[in-house]
């Protein structure tokens, strides 16, 4: 599978990335024998980049991914979690018993406190090696500081820099639902990539206004996230597909259906579309995708490696479905993967 560099360490990471969140419990429970057997399917694929956070789960996704890839060599596959949520335990009784008002269905055996102070990063990256049961992690993001942009900019911004001066971390960035603060990231700091979830995708193309424009003047690379809306993209004619995390507008839905009539006419489901269209820009190096089974992770692989004919953009644009100035991929697929 094909790999691109991120910062000057030159930590590499494969077109499809894989998401833990799922198999930490996102939405419905997943076992343990599952979540593994999804990590090894992901492998086996060819996937060597594997993204988690503490807020997954409850610190769940790091405990996973690290006892699923203990046995991998730890120069084979990068590695990516977060900081700015730190994880404190529930003193007995105290909590709420399940995590689902936070979208995980996990024991709520602690709550999570926004810190983007620089103690609040190195005590998070602590943390987060102890889970995963790692000396070192490749890439380490602000995650969703939205609300705490100012000190996210002034005291743990430079925290991560400092890390990655000492070798620490190889690389650093910011992870938001949103591009406008990813711009002030780029333009204003030394990240060596952003993770823009749901703001680039074949439904919608915010991120195209300012913040990719901005990552490929600057030599900055872009992880699209929630490359599918939160499912909506990977099938749009379940009842139960979510946009954004939330119940699907009428008006989004029909959109997407429209999409899938047009890339099916071409002999492309729509969720390889999805998984494509974002390589159309120079800047974005990866897409992240999550899975809860072995049989998701297989099959956003094929997706991805199945060759997308240039007529199907056309197709699009020809419906209004995607506006004319957004860039799109050459005809094709990806490599084969390495397995």
């Amino acid at each position: 599978m094909r790999t691109h560099p991120i910062g000057a360490a030159s930590v590499k990471v494969t077109e499809l990335g894989f998401g833990s969140a799922s198999i930490s419990g996102l939405y419905e429970p997943v076992d343990e024998d599952t979540a593994a057997a999804t990590v090894a399917a992901a492998w086996d694929a060819g996937v060597r980049y594997f993204d988690t956070a503490p807020h997954y789960g409850l610190g769940l996704a790091e405990r996973r991914l690290g006892a699923a890839l203990r046995d991998k060599p730890r120069d084979a596959y990068t590695l990516s979690t977060k900081v700015g949520r730190l994880l404190v335990p529930y003193a007995a009784g105290e909590g709420p018993g399940d995590d689902l008002a936070n979208g995980f269905a996990v024991p709520a055996t602690h709550r999570r406190v926004w810190d983007f102070s620089a103690d609040g990063v190195r005590r998070s990256l602590e943390q987060s090696l102890e889970r995963l049961g790692l000396d070192h992690i490749d890439i380490v993001c602000l995650h969703d500081p939205d609300d705490h942009g100012e000190q996210a900019l002034r005291e743990a911004y430079p925290a991560l820099e400092r890390l990655r001066d000492q070798g620490i971390v190889r690389a650093i960035g910011a992870g938001m639902n949103q591009a406008g603060m990813l711009t002030r990231f780029v333009t204003e700091t030394d990240v060596d990539l952003v993770l823009c979830a749901g703001r680039y995708t074949l439904l919608e193309q915010t991120g195209l206004r300012k913040l990719l424009p901005a990552a490929a003047e600057r030599g900055k690379r872009v992880v699209i996230g929630g490359v599918f809306n939160s499912g909506l993209l990977a099938d749009p004619g379940r009842p139960d597909a979510t946009y954004d995390y939330t119940a699907v507008p009428d008006a989004i839905r029909a959109r997407a259906l429209r999409m899938g009539t047009v890339t099916e006419a071409y002999g492309v489901p729509l969720r390889a579309a999805a998984l494509r269209f974002p390589f159309g820009h120079p800047a974005v190096a990866s897409v992240l995708t999550g899975a809860r089974s072995a049989a998701e992770v297989q099959d956003a692989a094929a997706m991805l490696r199945l060759e997308i004919p240039d007529g199907l953009w056309d197709g699009l644009r020809a419906e209004g479905l995607l506006p004319g100035e957004v860039p799109v991929p050459a005809a094709g697929g990806t490599e084969e993967p390495c397995v």
